[in-house]
């Protein structure tokens, strides 16, 4: 658990309402009270959620969570927590620092015991017993890759959410895989959930892209193929992702696991269509 002192200074800047999580002694992040949404939050929210949330990090992967009422608290979906879990690879020495953002949406920011704020993709669980390192980055790391320098993980699950583990396919070099090499990409890894397509807030940030009004239409661009979207703007467009995605995972087979490189076309200075490569048993 995080020193007193620490979470202080962490909450003193964060005027909306928030709460922790961390394991307390004999527990695992998938006992059934780490689904708990504690009543302090939901009675400062005012009813911004009663039957899901979605939950980003701060690389830019979502999850959309379910919510149950059993007696006088609410929870969190077994399997849709659980997936959380999963996906980022929780483990002993890991803190959750939650933040009503906007609505139905939280931000979730993941802490080590020393303090050190996790910024890419966890790829396993640090064990208990091995000593924290200074720098996360030196055991964590991101599987999504935007061009340049930028490293971005995405998860397409209720967020949509990225499972943070190699796929069934490596992909090297993703620049080769793509028609214009000055285009924004991003590399993720599909997740059990794929409903719609999220684009990671690095991503957006550092390309300072621009995309049409809610609900415009997009465009799949496959070698063969183009399938019809709808952009999807939330908390004030600093959440953007694209719908049509589901259609054309189960067109093409894609499941947990597979990779995907998606490359962002711009029309007019906005994104109009992401042309999609995809790695499977199916298709290398």
């Amino acid at each position: 658990m995080l020193p007193k002192g620490v979470i202080a200074k962490i909450q003193a800047n964060v005027s909306k309402p928030c709460f922790w999580k961390f394991l307390s002694p004999g527990q695992n992040w998938k006992s059934n009270s780490l689904r708990i949404i504690p009543d302090e939050f939901v009675g400062s929210t005012s009813g911004a959620f009663e039957h899901r949330i979605v939950i980003s990090v701060r690389w830019g992967n979502s999850w959309q969570l379910w919510l149950e009422r059993e007696k006088d608290d609410l929870y969190m979906i077994e399997e849709d927590w659980d997936e959380f879990v999963d996906d980022n690879h929780l483990g002993p020495n890991d803190n959750l620092f939650f933040r009503h953002d906007d609505t139905m949406f939280l931000e979730v920011q993941i802490f080590k015991n020393n303090g050190d704020e996790i910024m890419d993709v966890p790829l396993e669980v640090e064990p208990e017993t091995e000593p924290l390192h200074s720098n996360p980055q030196s055991s964590y790391k991101d599987t999504t890759t935007a061009s340049a320098s930028a490293s971005v993980e995405f998860s397409a699950n209720g967020g949509t959410n990225g499972r943070a583990k190699e796929g069934c396919a490596d992909i090297k070099n993703p620049e080769r895989y793509l028609l214009n090499p000055e285009n924004p990409y991003f590399v993720k890894t599909l997740s059990k959930k794929i409903d719609v397509l999220y684009v990671p807030k690095t991503v957006i940030q550092k390309y300072g892209l621009k995309f049409g009004p809610h609900d415009s239409t997009m465009s799949y661009l496959l070698p063969e193929d183009k399938i019809n979207g709808l952009t999807k703007l939330y908390l004030g467009g600093k959440m953007v992702c694209f719908n049509g995605w589901v259609g054309l995972c189960r067109k093409y087979n894609l499941k947990a696991g597979d990779s995907v490189v998606s490359e962002l076309e711009r029309s007019g200075g906005l994104v109009t269509a992401v042309r999609v490569r995809f790695f499977n048993e199916n298709m290398r």
